[in-house]
């Protein structure tokens, strides 16, 4: 070092230091308590990079094994979700369905009574209101009629000649059918054409 280095360095507050890394001195003592950490030799790190290596297609086929477990998860899950909000909708949607049969078999006899009754009586216009009213609650409900006669949809229980309709054709409504919300709740019982 030049003297004026020196005598900057001892105005800063500093010890004169070695220029080189050889110059340090090592107190032996020194040496024992804060010991060098030895060099890994070339060969040890090819051992572990090749045995890292080597764990890399297990760990890989691991997460994919996982990875795939997962999304089977998250799928049986969606499904359960989807599944559970259909019975959800179908509950309200079907939930009044045994009431509806009941009240089928009242608007069958309000029918039947309307049917032998005379024209132009006042007891009968009332009869055909009240009918027409309890349709149209059913109506609102979700009941709907199922309209046949000429078709091939029905559930026969007779059958007849005709010249009108042709074979397996509907030629008469016995008992009306009807559907909640497009789901059957009655079949219609038909007489059929040979």
């Amino acid at each position: 070092m030049t003297e004026e280095k020196k005598r900057k360095q001892n105005e800063a507050g500093g010890e004169n230091l070695p220029e080189k890394e050889e110059d340090f001195e090592i107190d032996p003592q020194d040496a024992e308590k804060n010991p060098k950490e030895p060099e890994a030799k070339p060969d040890e790190n090819a051992e572990q990079e090749a045995k890292a290596e080597s764990d890399k297609p297990v760990k890989d086929a691991e997460e994919e094994a996982l990875n795939t477990k997962y999304m089977r998860l998250m799928a049986d899950f969606q499904n359960f979700k989807r599944r559970t909000e259909k019975e959800k909708s179908d509950i309200y949607a079907f939930a009044n369905e045994k009431l509806v049969k009941e009240l089928l078999d009242v608007i069958d006899n309000f029918e039947r009574a309307l049917a032998v009754g005379n024209d132009g009586d006042k007891f009968l216009e009332g009869m055909e209101m009240i009918l027409k009213q309890l349709q149209g609650v059913l109506e609102k409900a979700g009941v709907a009629e199922i309209k046949c006669l000429g078709e091939d949809f029905h559930n026969a229980v007779m059958t007849e000649d005709s010249t009108e309709y042709e074979s397996g054709k509907v030629t008469a409504v016995l008992q009306k059918g009807y559907t909640l919300n497009g789901r059957v709740v009655r079949p219609v019982m038909v007489r059929v054409s040979n």
